[in-house]
């Protein structure tokens, strides 16, 4: 037996993992985010960055979605004070993951 066949072996032991879609990580608050989302770009340092503004919620629930958002997008950013920041141009890729997990989302400066 060699190492290709135990390999394939532990793999087959190992559970599958289905993927979640963002739908399901994140819900929107029902209650607390009435308003829409604010999607706009913003340069930092010369540099273009995506903010996502007027979140109402705690700070868990900010974390968890600026995390979301910078994983689909394959960036960096921050998040404090009801703000997200994702570094770079990602205005309408945000804005489609936002909608698609039912937040409501206003668009600033958009072509």
């Amino acid at each position: 037996m060699d190492w290709k066949d135990k390999l394939n072996e532990v793999k087959n032991t190992v559970p599958q993992v289905e993927e979640t879609p963002p739908s399901a990580i994140i819900k929107p608050p029902k209650k607390r985010q009435v308003e829409p989302l604010r999607v706009e770009l913003d340069k930092r340092n010369g540099k273009p960055a995506t903010l996502v503004t007027d979140f109402k919620g705690k700070d868990d629930e900010l974390k968890e979605l600026a995390k979301l958002l910078k994983v689909k997008c394959g960036a960096g950013g921050s998040s404090r004070d009801g703000e997200i920041l994702v570094q770079g141009d990602f205005r309408v890729k945000i804005a489609d993951i936002l909608l698609e997990m039912g937040f409501k989302v206003k668009k600033i400066n958009f072509k």
